[in-house]
């Protein structure tokens, strides 16, 4: 075992998808078209959020930070991935694993929170339209943002405080594409029940909280609609509320499958098929979900590719 002042010569080898040399270049090509649609979807989120006047609302003002998260996310695993599939030499420095999955924590938590407030806006929305402007004040919107990043900083910090007070042998396989907590403490050389118990407290935590307040947020707006006499009311409540659905099902059903039931009969390539959705599809949908079922973001869109296209004619 390595002392404590050499863990930052110890090399880290990534076997992600290595077992499947016939697939390297599809899933490069795979892996890179979808990273490409997730920063252009993300950043061109944020950008017509920004320049146009009808998106400068609450709603909009929590889905351009849930873009800049998935961005973020997206940007911090994804291109490690593509050089993994490109290159021999898979060697990852312990820092930059440490530094990886201290990052996509961040963002992963934040995303959580992030899409639980979004869960409270809708349900004040439909719920107290008349006091909308007035629960939903800036004084209450940017702490609900500014709490969700502080939160993940703080479950990222200490679960990577803990992986730091573990022992590293001289040589690891990383058997996945990313730096997550599970293969870190599987290459342990001492004993990383602390380290395992406190990562599966910090998801439970994470994940009962942050869905508590979806759940409620979303009880109340079921019993709000069901006494709502327009039929068609009814149906532009649940359209409003169906993209943040979809999204919240995507997301929180593969966190359930990946930390919080654990099963250590899960095969390590079921495992890396959830992380891949969970940190390379999971970023590109909400771009995908909000921008189809929205007509002011396409028309947005088309007037921003046509200024483009006169531009540079």
């Amino acid at each position: 075992m390595l002392s404590e002042g050499n863990r930052s010569i110890i090399p880290f080898y990534s076997f992600g998808f290595s077992e499947y040399p016939a697939l390297q270049v599809p899933l490069f090509l795979v892996f890179l078209s979808i990273y490409m649609a997730t920063a252009v979807g993300n950043v061109g989120m944020i950008i017509i959020i920004k320049i146009n006047l009808k998106f400068h609302m609450i709603m909009y003002f929590f889905l351009s930070h849930l873009s800049f998260v998935d961005f973020c996310y997206s940007t911090i695993v994804t291109p490690k991935l593509l050089e993994n599939l490109t290159v021999e030499d898979r060697t990852v420095s312990f820092s930059g694993c440490i530094m990886q999955f201290c990052f996509a924590c961040i963002f992963g938590v934040t995303e959580a929170f992030m899409l639980a407030a979004m869960a409270y806006d809708c349900c004040v929305a439909v719920c107290n339209p008349l006091l909308y402007l007035a629960i939903m004040s800036p004084k209450l919107c940017a702490p609900l943002v500014a709490g969700s990043y502080s939160w993940g900083i703080v479950c990222s910090l200490t679960l990577t405080y803990f992986l730091l007070a573990l022992s590293y042998c001289e040589s690891n396989i990383i058997n996945n594409f990313i730096c997550d907590h599970s293969v870190i403490v599987s290459v342990s050389c001492s004993d990383p029940y602390i380290s395992q118990m406190r990562c599966f407290i910090t998801a439970i935590f994470d994940e009962v909280s942050s869905l508590m307040v979806i759940l409620t947020s979303y009880t109340l707006i079921f019993v709000t609609v069901r006494r709502m006499s327009s039929a068609s009311g009814c149906r532009k409540t649940f359209s409003t509320c169906a993209s943040h659905l979809t999204a919240i099902t995507i997301f929180h059903g593969i966190i359930l499958f990946l930390y919080c039931i654990p099963n250590p009969k899960t095969s390590w390539l079921r495992v890396k098929v959830a992380s891949v959705f969970y940190t390379v599809v999971i970023p590109m949908r909400n771009p995908l979900i909000y921008s189809l079922r929205n007509k002011d973001v396409k028309d947005t869109l088309r007037l921003v590719v046509a200024k483009s296209l006169c531009r540079s004619i």
